[in-house]
């Protein structure tokens, strides 16, 4: 199939699995061609995969650059000269919207279905704003398809926005080979770490605040992988808490394959999650997390088996199970085996890249 796929090229997790899967879909023989305003992180150059420029163009007029309609422009032209069979857009807002006139503009001349994937905040957050309420709903209607990466975001998406039709629930994925346990990377000193974009559903603070209740008992480092808004209120805390020495800023990394194996605990004590892909990544790893058990998280993390989930803002009890996994190394060999085991057998490539093929040929098999 030629394939064109759409997505924020950020660091965020809808950016990291769109790219992850076409990068996945062109090894499996696909045609796959990024459209977006910006070359995708974590994309590689490699056969059957394409990267196309969304040039947006500034105009006095304009308060706010259009990028709904000169995505929508650009769909259509590489829709045209690379005869795509159908697009994929990933975070409903404003890609769907983008995808639907694309779809129609086309209509004159052949059939160009969409698929729509929910990855979280575009329903939880941007689309339930009043602004946007409306269009996200008929977007997701308008979609030829649409998955979600979790069940509590399905669920979500149903009851929040009403939405009658079908919604595939396909699990965010990682590949074991690239994701694995390196013990020969392995921080001799215990090591923490965090992964985000420093937001405040992330509640970074939180990780501060358990760190340094983790570091009155155990002599351990905290990595904070990422930026954002959060990071200097996060630096600032670990300086009022006396553990600055032994907090590390690592800011935005691309390498996190071989950042992650180094460490021994993930903390994850966000607000909402609808999936927890840094949790996945990290349990691919080797690595246990510790958790608020939120959105889709347990989904993915079995409580006391694969990791450790805690209501959010309970400091003490996630502080209380780091300490468990730091202290009792046979506590920890069992649970770090047992996520690297999940991780392998229920999330990988080959169980989840088979289940969106299967939703391209359902969509391009459907009557007209």
């Amino acid at each position: 199939m030629r394939i064109g796929i759409t997505c924020y090229p950020t660091y965020g997790g809808s950016g990291i699995v769109a790219t992850e899967l076409g990068l996945e879909l062109s090894l499996r023989g696909h045609e796959v061609h990024f459209i977006s305003y910006a070359h995708p992180v974590r994309l590689e150059g490699r056969e059957r995969i394409y990267y196309h420029e969304v040039e947006v163009t500034t105009y006095p007029l304009f308060q706010y650059p259009p990028y709904t309609l000169a995505l929508a422009s650009r769909m259509v032209d590489v829709a045209e000269h690379h005869q795509l069979d159908l697009l994929h857009v990933h975070y409903a807002i404003p890609h769907s919207v983008s995808a639907y006139l694309a779809r129609n503009m086309m209509r004159a001349k052949r059939r160009l279905p969409f698929v729509t994937t929910l990855h979280g905040t575009d329903i939880t957050l941007v689309g339930t704003d009043p602004s946007y309420f409306p269009i996200t709903q008929f977007s997701i209607e308008e979609s030829d398809a649409v998955t979600s990466i979790s069940q509590d975001l399905k669920r979500q998406t149903q009851t929040v926005f009403g939405i009658k039709r079908p919604i595939d629930v396909i699990n965010n994925f990682i590949c074991p080979g690239t994701y694995q346990p390196r013990p020969e990377l392995r921080e001799t000193r215990p090591t923490l770490i965090h992964i985000s974009n420093f937001r405040p559903v992330k509640r970074v603070l939180d990780c501060i605040r358990i760190f340094a209740q983790v570091r009155q008992h155990v002599d351990a480092d905290l990595w904070m992988v990422g930026d954002g808004p959060d990071r200097m209120s996060a630096e600032r805390l670990a300086r009022e808490l006396g553990v600055e020495a032994h907090v590390r800023f690592w800011g935005k990394q691309d390498q996190i394959p071989t950042l992650l194996p180094r460490a021994h605990v993930l903390l994850m004590p966000s607000e909402m999650e609808s999936f927890g892909l840094a949790a996945l990544e990290a349990m691919s790893c080797g690595l246990v997390p510790v958790a608020t058990r939120v959105g889709g998280v347990p989904e993915l993390i079995d409580h006391g088996q694969t990791g450790f989930l805690a209501a959010v803002g309970d400091i003490d009890t996630q502080a209380a199970d780091v300490r468990r996994l730091l202290t009792e190394p046979q506590l920890y060999r069992t649970m770090a085996a047992a996520a690297r085991h999940a991780a392998e057998t229920r999330f990988n490539t080959n169980q989840v890249i088979p289940q969106y093929e299967a939703v391209y040929e359902r969509v391009l098999q459907a009557p007209q």
